[in-house]
């Protein structure tokens, strides 16, 4: 029986720590999460760093960037599109709380989200797996499955997970990845009804929505 390199179950153990790190406080409850959310974000961004790559090879550097800009562009155009049909089709809804601080802090976590995918799981998952499109894949399909039991939005993220994988491998670079995750989540936020998506809600707080009732 052929034995596991050391480095692969380094790589293994990580991606299972952290993936049910996050995946155990999106099923906590809500005031579990404001204590156990911050912390975690804390040890998965220690463990990244832990690596001691640099900024360009996180993909939070100037390399890249101008290269991967096109993205922006293109997520608006679609976005622009989305919110045509669903104004034809009258599931076009305000955006809940709309307020600057709700909307930016959103767009920061979706940059986050983007460093997570990329520099934690996909970048283990390409030294774990034998073909960077199996890693692709995996990195993607790991994104989707934590946002059930949110059906619509876990088909979402199946597709953008995959597609901003591939990208981030052809461009190297996280920042207009991020921007466009965040554009393109409020867009579905109001484009699709709230009675689908339960206010972009995953887990347990997904399972808890009632329509009309504020998210505390």
């Amino acid at each position: 029986m052929s034995r596991v390199h050391p480095s692969h179950a380094r790589d293994l153990m990580e991606l299972i720590l952290g993936y049910g790190m996050i995946v155990g406080v999106i099923w906590t409850p809500e005031h579990v999460q404001r204590i156990l959310a911050p912390v975690v974000l804390v040890l998965t961004l220690l463990v990244v760093l832990a690596r001691r790559k640099s900024r360009d090879e996180l993909g939070v550097g100037r390399s890249g960037l101008i290269r991967s800009l096109w993205i922006l562009p293109a997520a608006i155009a679609l976005a622009a599109i989305s919110v045509f049909v669903a104004a034809k089709i009258g599931t076009l809804h305000p955006l809940y709380k709309g307020d600057f601080a709700h909307i930016s802090g959103y767009v920061l976590w979706t940059i986050y989200q983007q460093f997570l995918l990329q520099d934690y799981f996909m970048d283990r998952l390409l030294r774990l797996v034998s073909s960077e499109s199996a890693a692709v894949s995996l990195a993607g399909t790991l994104f989707a499955a934590a946002h059930l039991p949110n059906l619509v939005l876990t088909a979402a993220c199946l597709v953008w997970g995959i597609v901003s994988c591939a990208l981030f491998r052809r461009n190297r670079n996280l920042w207009a990845l991020g921007l466009a995750q965040g554009l393109l989540g409020l867009c579905f936020a109001v484009c699709v009804p709230d009675a689908l998506h339960h206010h972009l809600r995953v887990g347990l707080g997904y399972l808890r929505y009632h329509s009309g009732q504020p998210i505390r």
